[in-house]
């Protein structure tokens, strides 16, 4: 089952960035000239994947605006104006316009040397599983001032737990089954809730990202971008 949509996270607040996000939000921020919402689009286009949800809170109409003169790939708004639902809040949101499996993509990340989707979508393909994350070793983390997130046990991810750090940090990049989703709450929650749920089912796993990474959480992430 290969994902035919991705979802590109794009409605946060951007706090960490201020004062670069008082009037403009932070996916329209710009790295090398794009702005990294044109950037994640771009990666998903590069993956072959023909649909993208956008979901949007802050300065919601400034990227619906921007979005407008984009012509691939086709692309679907998922508004939470009223209410910031969180990344897992967010997927359950869309979940009716991603269908029974999706790619999601952080918009503020930059990923290079190498397509972050390609890895995933292979190892999708043969993968027991109902999600799939892209990791990159810490040393690879550009502008990651926080410790490792996962230890991994062959293609398991495992919590950093009480440890100092861990050799590897999430990437932004996932591929879901739908179904992962089911019985989740209807409100504001995280990802995490769901990521956890599948670890103790034996259900989450994950690959490593060749190239290097860039968290653009901050001015200086930006600058390095």
């Amino acid at each position: 089952m290969r994902p035919e949509a991705a979802m590109i996270l794009a409605a946060g607040r951007g706090v960490r960035m201020r004062p670069l996000t008082d009037r403009r939000p932070k996916p329209l921020l710009k790295a090398a000239g794009r702005t990294l919402l044109d950037h994640s689009l771009d990666r998903v286009i590069e993956a072959g994947i023909g649909r993208a949800v956008v979901n949007i809170h802050y300065l919601g109409h400034m990227i619906r605006a921007h979005l407008a003169h984009r012509v691939a790939p086709e692309i679907r708004i998922s508004d939470e104006t009223g209410e910031l639902l969180d990344t897992g809040g967010g997927v359950v949101r869309a979940l009716p316009m991603l269908g029974p499996c999706f790619a999601v993509l952080n918009s503020d990340a930059i990923w290079r040397g190498g397509a972050p989707l390609a890895p995933l979508l292979d190892a999708w393909a043969g993968a027991d599983a109902d999600a799939l994350m892209l990791l990159v070793p810490r040393a690879r983390a550009s502008g990651h001032a926080r410790p490792g997130d996962f230890f991994l046990d062959g293609s398991r991810p495992v919590r950093r737990g009480r440890a100092e750090t861990a050799p590897y940090v999430f990437t932004g990049a996932q591929i879901f089954r739908a179904s992962a989703f089911d019985g989740a709450p209807s409100g504001p929650f995280s990802t995490n809730l769901i990521w956890d749920r599948l670890i103790a089912a034996g259900r989450l796993r994950a690959v490593v990202h060749d190239g290097g990474w860039i968290d653009v959480g901050t001015p200086e992430g930006l600058a390095l971008a």
